[in-house]
């Protein structure tokens, strides 16, 4: 099916669904939002699947329907433009799934990906640590192998979506006196089990999507390691280039309709009157076409060639560098344009663009913070020496 065939199947199916209850999801979830109907998002996103609307990029072998990045990139767009709810099995569909079709056994395969593909198993990612946020190679947490069973100890925290999710994949140290990069493993952990207890952790804006997640002798099955014990590094960085895959395309209208809601809001208020924040607002507006003219040309590179693009071209630091701090920018224009009524409560609630501006103040942190993503392109694209160590 030709692309621009495909992005009028999928608006047309939109249109026809987003009806009824589910016309109420619209807008919906997200960043910073997931607590808003998550049981009903759950069952728009079945209702997705059931029409082969999710895992589009997966080979038909294993599911998917085996779709170009451009085709992907159409429904992500769509998708967006409709005010469509998030979905809340991003972490599975977009992460895990492509991570267990490179790198894990077919028995993984048969076992995990049909309730990925279904939305019937939801995932969380297991890889920050209270000494080891942005830096994974820092990871502390152990697993020792008992037999037929992985015995985990350690804690996890950003854990995202835990407390709704019925597994997490975890990177654990299994070789003792290892450090850095070498003796982590990639396992895939049950979270309702004894041992295992999750504490959401309550954000600036009241509400809790992340979590600290607490291992005490948990067990996961022997086989249940993704990629050979100690090469959990190469799996995990395989997974960090799926994160920032073509979903990105959407986010990016979603961060256009952000942005002109305070066009128009400035337009209210007079703030627009103000040459500062009228500048300002161009530079955004010039910066969100330069994300997506820069999405538009990594993304040429093909599927095939991502996991490689993230240890050698760098491309994909560099779009979390663009998102992160132009997100975080414009959470400050919100505010500025607000002015004084952004300091106060409406009802005992904060409003769009405090919701904005306090959780875009995570954006430069959470998938790997500014600092992390500058030593990357400085040490593995540019050649530079690598930063001294305290």
């Amino acid at each position: 099916m030709e692309v621009e065939e495909f992005r009028t199947e999928v608006r047309q199916w939109l249109a026809d669904n987003l009806v009824g209850d589910y016309a109420a999801l619209k807008g919906l979830g997200g960043p910073g939002r997931e607590h808003e109907a998550f049981e009903e998002r759950l069952a728009w996103n079945q209702h997705l699947a059931k029409a082969g609307l999710t895992c589009l990029g997966w080979p038909e072998e294993h599911g998917g329907r085996g779709l170009t990045t451009a085709h992907r990139v159409a429904f992500y767009e769509e998708y967006a433009k409709a005010d469509a709810p998030d979905k809340v099995n991003h972490l599975g569909e977009e992460l895990l799934g492509p991570t267990l079709i490179a790198y894990g056994t077919p028995e993984q395969q048969q076992r995990f990906l049909p309730r990925i593909l279904d939305v019937t198993e939801l995932w969380s990612q297991g890889y920050s640590e209270p000494g080891a946020g942005s830096d994974l190679a820092n990871v502390a947490t152990s697993a020792e192998l008992d037999g037929d069973a992985w015995i985990i100890n350690g804690q996890k925290v950003w854990t995202s979506l835990a407390h709704w999710a019925q597994w997490c994949f975890v990177i654990a140290r299994t070789e003792k006196g290892s450090k850095r990069h070498a003796g982590l493993s990639y396992l895939l952990v049950p979270l309702d089990q004894p041992g295992v207890e999750i504490r959401p952790i309550i954000q600036l804006t009241g509400d809790s999507e992340f979590n600290e997640v607490f291992f005490d002798d948990a067990r996961t099955d022997a086989d249940l390691v993704v990629g050979e014990p100690g090469d959990g590094w190469r799996v995990a960085m395989g997974t960090l280039t799926f994160e920032r895959g073509v979903s990105t395309l959407g986010q990016q209208i979603r961060y256009r309709r952000e942005l002109l809601g305070i066009v128009e809001l400035a337009k209210k208020t007079g703030a627009a009157d103000d040459p500062l924040i009228r500048e300002r607002l161009t530079r955004s507006w010039a910066g969100l076409q330069t994300m997506r003219s820069y999405a538009m040309a990594t993304m040429d590179l093909g599927d095939g060639d991502r996991t490689g693009s993230a240890m050698g071209g760098g491309q994909d630091s560099v779009s979390k560098l663009l998102w992160a701090n132009w997100h975080r920018e414009l959470g400050e224009i919100a505010m500025d344009v607000r002015g004084a009524a952004g300091l106060t409560l409406d009802d005992g609630e904060f409003d769009e663009w405090q919701r904005l501006y306090l959780f875009s103040r995570s954006d430069t942190i959470y998938g790997g913070s500014n600092e992390i993503q500058r030593n990357i392109i400085a040490e593995r694209v540019l050649g530079l020496p690598r930063e001294a160590k305290g």
